[in-house]
């Protein structure tokens, strides 16, 4: 038997040699990351570039109300006013941005949505302009505040 447990490393003596060793070698893992650190600092930059452009400044043209502009507002109940006059539903708005394209020059809208105001009802206002035909839209703003 004591040839045998030297045999497969048990016992004492030269079969230590053939032990396995368990510690895990973590240098090639260590040379990797490092690698792959190095070539992801290399490639973000390429990633993130845009195209140069020359973005507009922010400006506010002042409003030129003219009579036959069309005032469409929303308020914070998502209310949709032609004017002063609440427009009750979506086809209400369209037949009557219909009648106004027809003119000749067309009117100018002009879209005034309250901060609070949810987006699909202005969303729903430029479809219907769309929709009838009328080239010119602008939304109202209030101008930046001046230091």
């Amino acid at each position: 038997m004591k040839g045998r447990n030297a045999r497969f490393g048990q016992g004492h003596g030269k079969g230590d040699e053939d032990a396995v060793m368990s510690a895990i070698n973590t240098t090639p893992l260590v040379d990797v990351m490092l690698v792959l650190l190095i070539i992801f600092l290399i490639t973000v930059p390429v990633v993130t570039q845009t195209v140069k452009m020359a973005l507009p400044k922010e400006s506010n043209i002042p409003t030129q109300t003219k009579p036959e502009n069309i005032v469409l507002g929303v308020d914070t109940g998502n209310t949709i006013y032609w004017n002063t006059t609440p427009v009750k539903t979506q086809e209400e708005l369209l037949a009557r941005l219909v009648k106004e394209a027809k003119k000749d020059p067309q009117p100018e809208v002009h879209i005034r949505g309250d901060l609070a105001a949810k987006y699909g009802p202005i969303g729903r206002i430029v479809l219907a302009v769309q929709q009838a035909g009328i080239v010119k839209i602008a939304f109202i703003t209030e101008p930046p505040p001046r230091n």
